[in-house]
């Protein structure tokens, strides 16, 4: 079906288009700025966002280095708080085993001399029976013989003479190797020069002891001493009967 429209109802209808189109022109320029606006608030949070994290960032750094610090005084000071607990504990622990050590050093020292007089005791009623029936007729035996040179000290466990012949006896509850060789350096070694009234005398030595160390006794055999063992209240002469004693005289 046409319709018939006349020049005037056409022109109004186009105005009246245009008017909505100016106004949906508006609108859409309203909305824009109002995008605009919104993407400014945005930008601005963003930007406040940024700043409120670096001031936390950096927050969390002071705080963070502070309690570092902080952190590493008080293991300084727990460090030399123990340090000085610990040293003053050794100075504690040190002077009651320097009291301790000389207690034992008294008593071991104690116990040492009169077990060593023990094994005197025990060795002397025999020596000089034993050394005839080995052919040396000595008839004088003395016990802890001392002299005293320059200064210096020489004390010998036992000592067997005849005028002629001297043996010097070395008494040991436990015989070591260093022992022997202490005794053929110092003891015999020097013998004379404690004892010059013995340069016309043949001097013979020998060791003795409740137990020796393994290999010991032949050392001292090679060495030219006569080795007594102590046994059972029994001395006897472990040398055979092809041993020379070696003589240590002038």
């Amino acid at each position: 079906m046409a319709i018939d429209l006349t020049f005037e109802q056409i022109m109004e209808l186009f105005l009246k288009n245009e008017r909505q189109l100016e106004k949906i022109s508006e609108q859409m320029k309203e909305t824009d700025l109002r995008m605009q606006e919104t993407d400014r608030l945005i930008q601005e949070n963003a930007q406040q966002f940024k700043e409120t994290d670096e001031r936390l960032t950096q927050q969390f750094k002071e705080t963070d280095r502070r309690f570092q610090e902080r952190l590493a005084k008080q293991a300084q000071e727990t460090d030399e708080r123990l340090a000085q607990q610990f040293k003053e504990t050794d100075e504690r622990m040190a002077k009651e085993w320097k009291k301790t050590d000389k207690k034992m050093r008294e008593v071991i020292g104690l116990f040492t001399s009169q077990w060593g007089k023990m094994m005197e005791a025990l060795v002397k009623p025999d020596a000089l029976r034993l050394f005839r029936e080995r052919g040396i007729q000595v008839n004088y035996c003395m016990r802890r013989v001392e002299a005293q040179v320059g200064g210096r000290n020489m004390e010998l466990d036992l000592l067997l003479e005849n005028g002629q012949e001297v043996i010097v006896l070395e008494v040991k509850t436990t015989l070591k190797v260093d022992d022997v060789k202490e005794f053929l350096a110092e003891e015999l070694g020097e013998f004379l020069t404690f004892f010059p009234r013995y340069r016309s005398y043949r001097v013979y030595g020998g060791v003795a002891a409740l137990d020796v160390d393994e290999g010991v006794d032949k050392y001292a055999y090679r060495n030219g001493l006569f080795v007594l063992m102590v046994g059972g209240g029994v001395v006897q002469i472990k040398n055979d009967d092809k041993f020379i004693p070696k003589n240590f005289g002038a």
